[in-house]
């Protein structure tokens, strides 16, 4: 497998790594997602749609928070994901991100794995 970082973008709150993980991409936000985060979750996201990855794989467990700003910006990469044939799969997510996704409904229109290895295990062919 291939666990090369391709990339990461940081601000004072949040951090994000992308790397590629066999047919999956990777991306792993830390700290907050709110309404002056997200285009450093948005960015990377649409790169990676834009070379071809359709399977996204988001690791929360490092997600302290997430506003519907930041809740936006996972369901537009959904909408896109699903129209090129694939997905965004949340894994890992904390209690109070979690609870976001619950009281809004949307973790009825995600994949949400409790970890990472599950997320990725399910993509393997």
């Amino acid at each position: 497998m291939d666990h090369g970082t391709v990339g990461s973008a940081q601000s004072g709150r949040l951090l994000v790594e992308v790397r590629e993980e066999g047919s999956s991409a990777v991306v792993t936000p830390a700290g907050e997602l709110d309404h002056h985060t997200a285009d450093l979750l948005r960015e990377p996201l649409d790169d990676l749609l834009a070379k071809g990855f359709s399977r996204l794989v988001v690791d929360c467990s490092r997600l302290e928070f997430c506003d519907s700003t930041g809740l936006n910006v996972l369901l537009g990469a959904r909408l896109k994901a699903e129209a090129a044939g694939g997905g965004v799969h949340l894994a890992g997510m904390l209690p109070v991100v979690a609870r976001v996704f619950e009281i809004t409904g949307a973790e009825a229109v995600f994949t949400v794995h409790d970890s990472l290895e599950a997320a990725l295990a399910d993509g393997a062919d």
